[in-house]
């Protein structure tokens, strides 16, 4: 009994287009597609198919011959709740003229596994909440202005270097459990009502001059 295919093996200089499921990932980057009648065709991605195929998806496969197939298009994925671009090397989106947009309805996630680089004339960052973890972080800016609503910092170090600080509140509280110092060339503290300094021994000491002064003055 002999068997007839029902389609013929193309020969070698027949262009080769048609639809496939992928079913393989080999070693060497090739990627295996079979065909309708259970062939198992050997291919390479093309440079334009951003959209990374998986195992399962059908694909689009077209060359000029049996020898140079390329997996062209991921027609229909298995899973179409994850979809990945992805590319060998380096990508770039941009636009000559115009805005770049990447918009979500859901969350949006930037990741990097070595430098994440932020430049632009402005940019901005807009949600409803937003996580930043960085091992180092380094900004360098002519301005800052932040408005806030609460604002909580818990570190180790604090260090703050600058050639005016002025801080305006209604209230201020700093609790200090070791030692509190300051080093200052002139020292002017004002209270419209009351001053009061506290300790279990309290020194006040002056190299050449100590005054007090006021209508009464109570000691003991």
């Amino acid at each position: 009994m002999n068997v007839v295919p029902l389609r013929s093996t193309p020969a070698e200089s027949t262009p080769v287009h048609f639809i496939g499921r992928l079913t393989a990932f080999m070693p060497d980057g090739q990627l295996g597609v079979e065909d309708d009648e259970g062939v198992v065709w050997m291919c390479r991605r093309a440079a334009s198919c951003l959209l990374k195929p998986e195992q399962g998806d059908t694909v689009l496969l077209s060359g000029p011959d049996r020898y140079r197939v390329y997996l062209i298009a991921v027609i229909e994925q298995a899973d179409p709740a994850t979809s990945r671009i992805d590319a060998p090397g380096d990508i770039t989106l941009g636009g000559a003229v115009g805005m770049v947009s990447i918009e979500s309805a859901g969350n949006l996630s930037l990741r990097s596994g070595a430098t994440l680089e932020m430049k632009g004339a402005q940019w901005t960052l807009q949600a409803d909440e937003g996580d930043c973890r960085v091992d180092q972080l380094h900004v360098t800016a002519q301005s800052v202005d932040a408005t806030v609503g609460r604002t909580r910092l818990v570190g180790k170090v604090l260090e703050t270097v600058a050639e005016r600080i002025v801080q305006m509140a209604r209230n201020a509280l700093r609790m200090v459990e070791e030692v509190d110092q300051s080093r200052v060339g002139h020292l002017d503290c004002k209270a419209t009502q009351t001053v009061r300094i506290h300790g279990q021994h309290t020194m006040v000491t002056g190299k050449e001059l100590v005054k007090v002064d006021a209508s009464q003055i109570h000691m003991g």
